[in-house]
């Protein structure tokens, strides 16, 4: 696995299989394969490949230390910045084909439903995460405050899956809820626990 993950081209694979997601979309877009609401399928699936590369980036510090594969944390930026495209994407998905690109409305919205405010405010968070992703970004904030910062990646994962769950709540349809929070229960849970472990030792 470590000479895999060392090799010069194993991130340019890792990229191109995260655009995979985005051009299959943009494939069943301009050939109809989205179904019969072919907005709605697009907000939801760029919604859930979001979800899907958060947990992505969350796993890869726990895989790293059980596995003792410390190359994989050089994987991590690039997962995050994956993150963040298909979020915005799923913004875009739903301020032009749920509103039209009305910024007016959009401000509605979000102020009116709750599931949205959430979602609004995971964005806000993961735009500072990666607009300070970058190593300049480190030495001018410093190794700790930059890490301080970057922790606001839990907040995000909370607030990511209260936005899931309440958007499932409307068509009572909590399946894929209980999925993701198991998931990212068990990924934070890890964190936890470590960080118990070592203020007792």
């Amino acid at each position: 696995m470590r000479p895999l993950l060392r090799h010069r081209m194993a991130k340019p694979v890792a990229f191109g299989l995260s655009l995979l997601p985005f051009f299959w979309l943009l494939y069943a877009a301009i050939f109809n394969q989205l179904g019969a609401n072919p907005a709605e399928a697009l907000v939801r699936a760029t919604g859930d490949w979001s979800l899907r590369f958060l947990c992505l980036v969350l796993a890869v510090t726990p895989l790293r230390i059980i596995s003792n594969t410390p190359t994989l944390a050089s994987y991590r930026r690039m997962l995050g910045l994956f993150v963040y495209f298909y979020v915005v994407l799923h913004l875009l998905s739903y301020s032009w084909f749920d509103m039209g690109f009305d910024v007016a409305d959009i401000g509605r919205d979000i102020a009116k439903r709750p599931f949205i405010l959430v979602g609004f405010s995971a964005f806000v968070l993961l735009t500072a995460l990666a607009l300070t992703s970058f190593n300049r970004a480190i030495r001018a904030l410093g190794a700790k405050r930059w890490q301080l910062l970057h922790r606001l990646v839990y907040v995000v994962a909370g607030l990511a899956l209260l936005h899931f769950f309440w958007m499932r709540a409307g068509k009572n349809d909590f399946a894929e809820v209980v999925v993701y929070a198991l998931i990212l229960g068990i990924l934070l849970g890890w964190r936890l626990i470590r960080f118990i472990s070592k203020i007792r030792r």
